[in-house]
C-alpha cells in the first residue's frame, strides 16, 4: 500500500475531517472513496469514448429518435 502527502488548505481539511465524521469513516477512507468514485468516472468515460470512435453516427442517431419517440407516447 503506498502513501501520499496532500497539501491543502486549512479549511478544505477541516471540511474534509467534519465530512469524514458526518459518514463515520477516517480522513484517509474518506480519500480512499473520492479516489475510488473519480477513477470510476474515468474509466466509464474513456470506455464511452472508445465505443463512440467505434461507432456509426447513423445507427446511433436512429435509435435516439426511435427513444424521443417512446419517450412522447409515455408522457401521453
Amino acid at each position: 500500500m503506498a502513501t501520499l502527502t496532500i497539501r491543502m488548505p486549512d479549511d478544505t481539511h477541516t471540511r474534509l475531517k467534519q465530512l469524514a465524521r458526518t459518514r463515520k469513516v477516517s480522513v484517509n477512507k474518506l480519500m480512499e472513496e473520492f479516489s475510488i468514485v473519480a477513477l470510476s468516472e474515468f474509466d466509464a468515460e474513456t470506455r464511452f469514448r472508445a465505443r463512440a470512435a467505434r461507432g456509426n453516427i447513423a445507427a446511433a442517431l436512429k435509435l435516439l429518435d426511435k427513444l424521443d419517440r417512446a419517450a412522447a407516447r409515455n408522457t401521453r
